[in-house]
């Protein structure tokens, strides 16, 4: 472990068969947001998965550990970044199931194979790139629209995916029109819709969506999910998800 983690950052315990992240506390670390989506995904046995801008690889190391696929590829245009996901991948020693790409998700189809996926899995940036100072600061990249566009996302996704094929992604319910828009352009059809509601008189700040390649329109729309009860504490649907009885402050929502 010496080896793998540098001074200034720390290893984060995923209460998940003993799998642990790498995280920089400084830089952009993962959020609740990521957990419901790894939650949100089903996989069958064996499925050839990509995630698209993993960032520290938290969605493939959770994915792994829910399941038995032994295929989950990792997109990371951040160098620094995705040299820490491949770090935790060796942490957890997941390097035959889990092979992280240092590569603009924009460049995938050059160099993996188009409909050749069973699974492609996203929480890409969710905010727009406008009045941003210094687009090149690791925290911007992960929030904003600054490497890829939601477009971009969706057009890489539906490229990768066998027919049929699934696509599942976590975003901002203000981008749904958006969404809808671009997953019919690029023939992927929006099955299943949940809403992520902070407490239950609040509106929702996430949705999750499950796309699935050429399919015929039919929309399924969940019941919507509450994280926190009214006096800050997390509700039992999500500590089911996270498996254990006691979360932590840290992990919250990415905003």
């Amino acid at each position: 472990m010496e080896n793998l983690v540098k001074d200034y950052e720390r290893v984060d315990d995923l209460q998940i068969n003993n799998l642990k992240i790498i995280q920089n506390p400084k830089g952009f670390c993962f959020g609740i947001d990521a957990v419901l989506l790894a939650n949100f995904v089903t996989l069958k046995k064996n499925a050839k998965v990509v995630d698209l801008g993993t960032g520290t690889g938290i969605i493939p190391i959770l994915l792994a550990g829910k399941s038995q696929t032994s295929h989950i590829t990792a997109l990371e245009i951040q160098k620094e970044v995705a040299d820490m996901a491949q770090r935790s991948v060796q942490l957890n020693h997941l390097a035959d199931r889990i092979h992280v790409l240092n590569m603009d998700l924009k460049d995938a189809e050059k160099n993996l194979d188009v409909n050749g996926y069973d699974v492609v899995t996203s929480n890409p940036p969710y905010m727009h790139p406008e009045g941003l100072l210094n687009i090149e600061d690791k925290k911007a990249i992960s929030r904003h629209e600054v490497k890829c566009t939601l477009e971009d996302v969706i057009r890489t996704a539906s490229r990768l995916l066998k027919h049929n094929g699934k696509f599942f992604m976590v975003h901002r319910p203000i981008r749904l029109a958006d969404i809808m828009v671009y997953c019919r352009q690029y023939k992927l059809e929006p099955k299943k819709l949940q809403l992520i509601h902070p407490t239950y008189d609040k509106k929702p700040n996430l949705l999750l969506i499950e796309c699935v390649k050429a399919a015929k329109p039919e929309l399924k729309i969940l019941d919507p999910l509450y994280v926190y009860h009214k006096d800050g504490s997390y509700t039992e649907e999500i500590f089911k998800i996270y498996g254990r009885t006691e979360i932590e402050k840290g992990d919250e929502v990415n905003e």
